[in-house]
């Protein structure tokens, strides 16, 4: 070990941009720290999911009839405003949703879980959990590159207020459907400060002068760290310097997303406050994280998000909509025409939240038409049947033009257990993001798009 007597903090930070940087720590510096106390294109693609936990009551969700011709079913009915760009999905499975071998329960865990993966999970409740990459992973990977952040992870539920989770299962299957890798799931945020903060760092508000100050702010830090790690770097030993080269790859990822912050600091954008915090009603709460995500493709932060409006085995109750009895005991009915009733009560508040959402993209205009024209948005859950936890026959809508590409106005219906990983293939198709297999994929499904 070479010992040196330099120092450049650890703790020298980058925030704002979705980064934290911390220098690493190099075998050269122990006894120095022991020693210390663009403006978005017209036609861009983009992506969301919207999951609704612990299944559906199916009778009233699917609608009779198929292609052109169906007619909303009771809780799809709120989406006839936005026929034209919005198909309901039918008869697609998720076969990992199902127990494999001797593994009994878990179906809330491993629904999550392999939603966006189509790939089994390894049953345990220790640290030792393993999935798979979910497909809005795949996605980001390629379009990370064309903007500041990735991807954005959203949710309306806090882990700390969650009850018992999956027995034989980690609550981290349950909490997200964000995979990075197969042993890396993707925490969720549901702090709407959190959010804004993430997308626009410290500042109060969107407003132009509060976001050149924070960009100046980022880039002399930045400055300052380039200038540090320069100076050190040329009394660095060879395993020291590998170290190093690994974390100037990240500021030079961070310094690329200053530099684009930079030239689109002259976008106008609409002047949002910073938000105070989590609001009193699931309502108020959902709107407000659907308007942080419309701000989020508008400003071209990023281009794919996942959002939970509810994380499975969810315990969460709805007065507001005469709903006082907890959603998870709730979904398993057992045929009671009050439970039936007070479940379906619950979908359609859910599904109401997501056509706000899908008024908000259509409302918001982008290049040579809205948000809405030129994204694709699915909507769904890993549970069909709640009352026994089917995994085929999936609830699924997909909305949005993808530029033209997608066709509303229909109900696809697709032989039985054809893998949801299929549409999922279809979607990155359409991201500009093609790949041959996702999970348990076949292929593409035919009749979705014109590819």
């Amino acid at each position: 070990m070479i010992i040196t007597k330099k120092h450049l903090s650890r703790r020298t930070l980058l925030r704002g941009f979705g980064a934290t940087l911390a220098l690493p720590l190099l075998d050269g510096m122990v006894p120095a720290l022991s020693a210390l106390a663009k403006t978005a294109a017209a036609g861009t693609r983009r992506m969301a999911v919207i999951y609704t936990p612990n299944g559906m009551m199916m009778p009233n969700w699917t609608p009779k009839g198929e292609g052109a011709a169906f007619e909303w079913s009771p809780i799809l009915s709120g989406l006839a405003p936005y026929r034209d760009q919005v198909s309901i999905i039918s008869g697609l499975a998720d076969k990992y949703g199902w127990p494999q071998g001797d593994e009994g329960t878990g179906d809330h865990a491993r629904a999550a879980a392999t939603f966006l993966t189509g790939v089994h999970v390894k049953k345990t409740e220790g640290a030792d959990i393993r999935g798979g990459v979910s497909m809005d992973q795949i996605a980001a990977r390629t379009l990370a590159q064309e903007t500041q952040l990735a991807s954005l992870e959203l949710a309306l539920e806090s882990v700390e207020f969650l009850g018992a989770c999956d027995s034989g299962y980690s609550c981290a299957y349950a909490n997200t459907i964000a995979w990075r890798s197969p042993t890396t799931p993707l925490p969720m945020e549901n702090d709407p400060r959190a959010v804004f903060e993430r997308l626009f760092g410290g500042s109060d508000s969107t407003d132009a002068a509060a976001r050149a100050a924070r960009i100046a702010r980022e880039r002399s830090i930045l400055d300052s760290v380039t200038t540090r790690v320069r100076e050190l770097d040329r009394s660095l030993g060879t395993k020291d310097r590998v170290k190093m080269n690994e974390y100037l790859d990240a500021v030079r990822d961070v310094e690329r997303r200053i530099q684009m912050a930079e030239s689109q600091s002259v976008r106008e954008l609409p002047v949002v406050e910073r938000p105070a915090g989590i609001p009193a009603t699931f309502e108020e709460h959902a709107r407000l994280m659907f308007d942080l995500l419309v701000l989020a493709f508008q400003t071209d932060m990023t281009r794919v998000s996942t959002f939970m409006l509810g994380r499975e085995v969810s315990a969460r109750a709805y007065p507001e909509v005469g709903v006082p009895d907890a959603h998870h005991p709730t979904s398993h009915h057992q045929n009671d025409p009050e439970k039936l009733n007070k479940l379906e009560k619950i979908n359609v508040f859910h599904l109401k939240q997501f056509t706000y959402f899908l008024e908000r993209m259509k409302q918001t205009a982008d290049g040579d038409g809205s948000l809405l024209d030129h994204a694709c948005l699915l909507y769904g859950s890993g549970i069909s049947d709640s009352n026994i936890h089917m995994h085929d026959n999936l609830p699924l809508v997909l909305a949005g033009g993808a530029n033209g590409r997608l066709q509303g106005g229909r109900h696809l219906v697709y032989p039985k257990d054809t893998p949801v990983t299929n549409l999922f293939i279809n979607m990155l198709d359409l991201l500009g993001v093609p790949v041959d297999r996702l999970g348990d994929s076949t292929g593409r499904l035919q009749g979705l798009t014109d590819l």
